[in-house]
């Protein structure tokens, strides 16, 4: 049965356009046939659901562009101790937690947060899923039943150590000695692509020129050969430490770096990108997520967000962690708002704000969500 939705206060568009009385006909695929001003003027019989929306206000459902919901079980874990120390890949805590919790305890509690976004308004995520190929599984498993869409971006348990300048790795049952992916790594990246919707990628310190070739000639390749696009994302000058790191090692920092060798979709974090390095992203169109709570509580520092605006960024936002913070993309727009005037001289407005969580997301993401418009799932926040 199809639904029509009358007198709603809409936002419609992808400009968010305000319009103060107006409808919506949904499909039975879910999918809006038809959306404008004023009343509803089709014919109206049993077929269709009518719903009186008179003093509702309707918006796009939020999209959370980047979470790790597999640390769910950490939540508070170290609480006072920085990004290293917390999250790092290779000796964080939450490697030891993810590999010391049983399957059956993660995916409980994926689930549980995985409703906690629902309820929070937010009909779709993007998940940095880490565990390789199970990892995906497990995903899928635990919000198989949900009605919320996630786009899963695995990855290959590969880490390299700039500083000791050698390999740290721990996928059982592989030898690994070169500084590049093995060909038996390569087909377990392909393998993920098979189930996943793209590969994200812990960092640029902790790959090497090689290993980021590679992944992004098998994406190439991938896309090739594939209807829907595999999206290739990558954690990018989260701290000011990690930039450093890569100054000094390889000359370059961490965004030009992967920018020359990556070339990926979607750049998460950018907080201590320089004006080059924003320069560059902007010139090549790639999405930027930002995730100002997360970048806060481990005191990394602000994303420069307004400025990467007027530079002609696409910015959307995420809420990173959820052993950090919870799913809560209210809580990320607000915090977002509100430091950004503290910190920048140009402000953001909040209809900017707005559009990181709905159609900027949905653009970088390549969902069919974001905003109300013929054609568009109906992903809709009363």
């Amino acid at each position: 049965m199809s639904i029509i939705i009358n007198n709603a206060s809409l936002l419609l568009g992808s400009d968010l356009t305000f319009v103060n009385n107006g409808f919506i006909e949904i499909g039975k695929n879910g999918i809006i046939k038809k959306v404008g001003d004023g009343n509803y003027r089709g014919i109206i019989d049993k077929e269709r659901n009518t719903i009186d929306a008179e003093g509702f206000m309707i918006i796009p459902g939020f999209i959370n562009a980047h979470t790790h919901i597999g640390d769910s079980i950490g939540k508070d874990f170290l609480i006072d101790h920085g990004l290293d120390e917390r999250v790092h890949p290779v000796f964080g805590a939450k490697r030891n937690i993810l590999q010391k919790t049983r399957p059956d305890h993660l995916k409980m509690f994926i689930r549980s947060s995985a409703i906690s976004m629902m309820k929070k308004g937010i009909v779709a995520f993007a998940d940095f899923r880490e565990g390789g190929i199970e990892g995906v599984k497990l995903l899928k498993d635990a919000i198989s039943d949900l009605p919320i869409k996630c786009i899963i971006l695995g990855r290959v348990e590969y880490y390299f150590n700039p500083v000791k300048n050698e390999i740290i790795y721990h996928e059982v049952g592989i030898e690994q000695k070169e500084k590049k992916l093995s060909s038996n790594l390569v087909q377990m990246a392909s393998d993920i692509l098979k189930i996943a919707d793209g590969l994200g990628i812990s960092g640029a310190n902790e790959n090497t020129d090689e290993t980021l070739i590679q992944y992004s000639k098998l994406l190439q390749s991938k896309n090739n050969n594939t209807e829907k696009k595999k999206l290739s994302a990558i954690h990018a000058a989260e701290s000011k430490d990690t930039n450093e790191l890569s100054k000094s090692k390889t000359g370059m920092t961490e965004v030009y770096r992967i920018m020359q060798y990556l070339k990926p979709d979607i750049l998460v974090h950018m907080t201590n990108a320089d004006e080059e390095d924003i320069s560059i992203v902007a010139k090549k169109g790639t999405g930027v997520i930002v995730c100002p709570r997360s970048n806060g509580i481990l005191g990394v520092g602000i994303p420069k967000v307004a400025r990467m605006l007027k530079l002609g960024c696409t910015i959307g936002i995420g809420t990173d962690n959820v052993m950090l913070n919870s799913p809560d993309i209210f809580k990320e727009l607000d915090y977002l708002w509100k430091v950004s005037r503290a910190i920048e001289p140009e402000f953001i407005s909040p209809k900017e704000i707005l559009m990181m969580a709905t159609v900027n997301n949905a653009k970088i993401l390549g969902l069919n969500s974001g905003y109300i418009e013929n054609g568009r799932s109906a992903d809709l926040l009363f």
